[in-house]
C-alpha cells in the first residue's frame, strides 16, 4: 500500500510540476512574387467575363514564394514543356526552377508547392523542385486523373503528362490530398476553394500583419474584383460563385490590393520590385 501510495505521490508531482506547453506563435512570412514570362496581347473577354471583345491586354505568368516557419512553399509551379510555347505567345521565358533563384531560393529547397489548380501553367512545373511536398484539393486531383478524360469530361487546358507526374509523385508518397474549403496546410496559411475556376480550384490565405490572399487564376485581374466580374470558370453556371469567393478574398486580406491575381502585371507596380521579384511583404 506504502508503495502504491510513492508512485501516486510521484505522478500526481509529475503532472503537476510539468512545465505547462505554451502555444506556439503563428510565424510571420515574407511573400514573393515572381515573375516568369509575359503574354501580350491577351484578350481581356477571356478574363473578364463581359468585357469589351476587342480589347487587349498584356498579362504576366508568375509563381509566388512564401518563406518562414521552416518553409519555402511555392503557390504554383509554372510551367516548361515544349507544346505550350506553340498554342500561347509566350516572350520573356525564365523556367521556373531558375526563376526562384532571383528570390534567393535553389529549387532543391522549395519544401512544398501548393497547387492551386490543374491548368498547364500552374501545375506544369512541379517536376522542378525534387525535393518538394505537392498539395492539391483531392476532387481536383480525383477528376483530372479520372473522368476528366472520359467521354462527357472536360480537360480544356490540362498536360496529361503533368497529371502523369502528379500521380508519380502520389505512389512516392509526396502527394498531399487537401480535403474541401477553409484547411489549414501550415500554421498561419490556409487553402480555401475558389468557385471552380477548375473542377475544384483553390486559392491561399496568409495570416500576418498585413494578411495576404494570393488568388491564382480565381481571379486573373484586379479588374476582376474591382468589377466583381467573374474570371473563366468551369462552367457558366459557377460565375456566381467565383464572384462570391473574390468577395470572400478581399474580406481574408483586409484589402483588395493584397489580394493579388493570377495574371495581372500590376502586382509589379504596386509593389517594389526588382527585376522579376516583387516583395509583396518582407521581414527582412
Amino acid at each position: 500500500m506504502n508503495s502504491l501510495r510513492f508512485l501516486l505521490a510521484a505522478l500526481l508531482s509529475t503532472i503537476f510540476c510539468f512545465p505547462a506547453l505554451e502555444a506556439r506563435p503563428t510565424p510571420e512570412y515574407s511573400i514573393y512574387a515572381i515573375r516568369y514570362a509575359d503574354s501580350p496581347g491577351d484578350s481581356v473577354a477571356d478574363l473578364v467575363m463581359g468585357a469589351p471583345k476587342n480589347e487587349k491586354i498584356d498579362t504576366i505568368f508568375a509563381v509566388w514564394l512564401i518563406r518562414g516557419g521552416g518553409h519555402n512553399i511555392l503557390f504554383d509551379s509554372g510551367f516548361h514543356r515544349e507544346r505550350w510555347f506553340k498554342q500561347w505567345p509566350i516572350k520573356n521565358f525564365l523556367r521556373p526552377d531558375e526563376a526562384v533563384k532571383l528570390a534567393g531560393v535553389q529549387p532543391d529547397e522549395i519544401t512544398d508547392v501548393v497547387v492551386s489548380h490543374a491548368h498547364w501553367d500552374h501545375l506544369g512545373g512541379i517536376d522542378l523542385f525534387p525535393k518538394a511536398t505537392v498539395w492539391v484539393q483531392e476532387e481536383e486531383f480525383r477528376y483530372y486523373t479520372g473522368e476528366a478524360w472520359q467521354p462527357g469530361g472536360d480537360h480544356d487546358g490540362i498536360d496529361s503528362d503533368d497529371i502523369q507526374y502528379l500521380v508519380r509523385l502520389n505512389t512516392e508518397g509526396r502527394l498531399h490530398l487537401v480535403k474541401g474549403d477553409d484547411v489549414e496546410l501550415f500554421p498561419g496559411i490556409r487553402v480555401f476553394t475558389g468557385g471552380r475556376h477548375t473542377f475544384a480550384a483553390q486559392y491561399l490565405f496568409v495570416e500576418g500583419s498585413p494578411r495576404f490572399v494570393l488568388a491564382s487564376d480565381n481571379a486573373y485581374l484586379y479588374r476582376n474584383l474591382e468589377t466583381h466580374t467573374a474570371s473563366a470558370t468551369f462552367t457558366e453556371e459557377d460565375w456566381p460563385a467565383n464572384v462570391k469567393n473574390q468577395e470572400r478574398m478581399v474580406r481574408l486580406a483586409g484589402s483588395v490590393d493584397r489580394v493579388i491575381p493570377g495574371h495581372d502585371a500590376l502586382q509589379f507596380q504596386k509593389y517594389p520590385t526588382q527585376g522579376r521579384v516583387a516583395v509583396l511583404k518582407s521581414l527582412k
